[in-house]
């Protein structure tokens, strides 16, 4: 039962966030004082390490939340960033996603959906909470980050799905 209850949160938060209308973002808002970006290290779903202070040295990271991997909404969100990635690494841009999901789930969720970008296994919440990003039974709400020069200069606290890369692109 518990199980069933976090499968429909999820299924709830995917079909809710994000607007279908794309001139309609009502919480993305940009940080009017860019405030210090979160420094952390931890690994990838490879179990590699992932220093964020080095990735905000080589240019704007975007730093993207979701509930769970291989959901709907998660996937749309994922496979937006995905299908936009050579645009926004032409604009010199590294893509995080970050969950709750184990390695092993991050690791099929890339494999699956070709991600082309790193995703951080975040069981223990210590990446969530460094953003303040909080989170629905365990999981993670669903949230975005533009970070440049270390710093936050925007934050969709009610990130999109399917028109993720887009409302990032639009910050640039």
């Amino acid at each position: 039962m518990k199980r069933f209850l976090t499968i429909l949160l999820v299924l709830m938060a995917g079909c809710q966030s994000g607007s279908s209308d794309p001139t309609v973002s009502p919480s993305s808002t940009p940080t009017p004082e860019s405030k210090e970006a979160p420094v952390l290290q931890t690994t990838d779903q490879d179990g590699q390490p992932v220093d964020l202070a080095k990735l905000y040295e080589q240019g704007p990271v975007v730093v993207y939340f979701y509930p769970k991997a291989d959901t709907p909404g998660c996937t749309a969100q994922a496979c937006s960033l995905r299908d936009s990635y050579q645009e926004l690494t032409d604009k010199g841009v590294t893509v995080v996603g970050v969950s709750t999901d184990d390695a092993e789930s991050q690791k099929a969720f890339k494999a699956k959906y070709n991600l082309p970008f790193i995703l951080i296994p975040d069981t223990e919440k210590k990446v969530l909470e460094a953003f303040g990003v909080s989170t629905i039974a365990g999981l993670s709400t669903r949230q975005a980050f533009l970070i440049k020069d270390g710093k936050i200069v925007w934050h969709d606290a009610s990130a999109s799905t399917d028109k993720q890369a887009q409302d990032v692109l639009k910050q640039l």
